[in-house]
């Protein structure tokens, strides 16, 4: 659970740095285990964007009322 704006950058960074093991397995992986390593990363990359989702949407902004 992301509970401030540094977690928030640092799941991001996350979700980047699947992302980008994703695409090198895309390039290196062999066609037989494709499957299974593509989609633990999938869930992986859904997960923290689910928690990136849920914490942008929580609660009312944080800015003062004129």
């Amino acid at each position: 659970m992301i509970r401030n704006e540094q977690e928030l950058a640092v799941t991001r960074e996350r979700v980047a740095k699947v992302e980008r093991l994703l695409e090198t397995l895309r390039n290196t992986a062999r066609p037989e285990e494709w499957l299974a390593l593509s989609s633990g990363c999938r869930l992986e990359i859904e997960r923290l964007q689910g928690e990136i989702l849920d914490y942008l949407v929580q609660g009312a902004p944080a800015t003062a009322m004129a």
